[in-house]
């Protein structure tokens, strides 16, 4: 095990790893075990099916199976950083005034760093629960990695069930959030020249159909509403868009086929089978049963966690919160929750600063994060003092 690095000086290393998406964590992987481990610590690789990315279930603490305990998950992976505009090096760690700067900064390197410290510091024959960090792959690329842990972790009940999941929030403790599908919808026609296309069909032009219909499904679903909704702001129902178009091969030829993707954002509540069909039947509506087929390509769920959990209830009154949160995007606690846990979405920074040049966070609240990790993790493991 390494010496024990400052929380500043971990966010410094993690940052330098370049985990973008289509880059294999593996390294950054790598590290991260060899920081933590030491007598009494269990890591466990969960691998995707292939490749060299792999989920990290890292555990401290009497496996009593009893699910008290802790949970702290993050994801290894960070978007690209290839945007224009960047004013530093994106993976350098540097300070502008009272922020951090480096991509994955506020998703999420800073709360892996706060998550690695504050496990590093335990001693894990003073534990009387557990307390565990999942660290996920390809997160970026649609919850892959939490995706694969949920359907293939082979014992859920060792795991404890409370888990704080440390996306950006403001520090803000979320309870539910969308979900997103991602479709691919492929329409078939028949391929002829251009100056006889009678003797074809253009896949295009059912496209353009299909498009209309969807557009129609997307003003319906605006106008519905559920018992969750009003925690969405803004955007209190589930959103449609049609996100991609593609198709034909050249002007003088008709086009035999044209794909569309689409992207859904459910509400809690609402069930990815249900949503699909309700895609499929505006479509067939619109062009026939026949001739196009639609495929489901991507699958975050929503996450619904009721506001008298444990664990929510005491970050809220840390926080001096008193209403319940939801936020649009999707997490990894969506697919956590198939493992029976409990999960806060809760982090230092804004989204609103990911995915984007010069990414930062504020050094207060990555401070403040860090005080609350510690008293989170004495309280609910229980670990005495050295």
């Amino acid at each position: 095990m390494p010496a024990r690095l400052t929380d500043e000086e971990l966010l410094r290393r993690l940052v330098a790893f370049d985990s973008s998406t289509g880059r294999s964590t593996a390294e950054i992987a790598g590290f991260v075990c060899e920081y933590v481990d030491r007598p009494g610590v269990r890591i466990t690789r969960n691998p995707a099916p292939e490749g060299e990315n792999a989920n990290l279930v890292i555990a401290a603490g009497p496996d009593d199976r009893s699910r008290r305990g802790l949970v702290l998950s993050g994801h290894l992976d960070t978007v690209p950083a290839g945007e224009p505009g960047w004013r530093s090096d994106p993976f350098t760690l540097t300070r502008a005034a009272d922020r951090y700067v480096g991509r994955g900064t506020c998703d999420m390197k800073g709360f892996l760093a706060l998550a690695l410290n504050r496990f590093a510091a335990v001693d894990p024959a003073r534990l009387r629960r557990q307390l565990v960090l999942i660290f996920t792959y390809d997160e970026e690329l649609g919850t892959l990695g939490a995706r694969r842990l949920a359907e293939t972790w082979p014992d859920p009940e060792a795991l404890p069930r409370a888990g704080i999941v440390g996306e950006p929030t403001s520090l803000r403790v979320v309870r539910m959030h969308k979900g997103h599908l991602k479709l691919r919808l492929r329409l078939e026609g028949a391929p002829a020249h251009s100056a006889y296309p009678h003797l074809g069909r253009n896949a295009i032009e059912q496209a353009g159909a299909a498009i209309v219909a969807l557009a129609d499904l997307r003003h319906t679903l605006e106008r519905e509403r559920s018992a969750t909704g009003r925690y969405f702001g803004e955007v209190p129902h589930a959103t449609l868009n049609v996100a991609r178009v593609s198709g034909g091969v050249a002007i003088n030829v008709v086009p035999e086929q044209c794909v569309v993707e689409i992207g859904v954002r459910l509400l809690p509540g609402m069930g990815t089978p249900e949503m699909v069909e309700r895609v499929r039947g505006a479509v067939a509506r619109a062009v026939g049963r026949n001739g196009f087929e639609l495929e489901l390509v991507g699958d975050s769920p929503p996450l619904l966690l009721d506001p008298d959990a444990g664990l929510h209830e005491a970050l809220c009154r840390r926080m001096g919160q008193r209403e319940s949160i939801g936020v649009s995007f999707a997490t990894d606690a969506g697919w956590l929750q198939r493992l029976g846990l409990e999960c806060v979405v809760f982090g230092p920074g804004a989204i609103a600063e990911a995915h984007r040049p010069n990414e930062s966070l504020p050094v207060a609240e990555f401070v403040r994060a860090g005080e609350l990790l510690e008293e989170l993790v004495r309280d609910a493991c229980a670990a005495t003092a050295p």
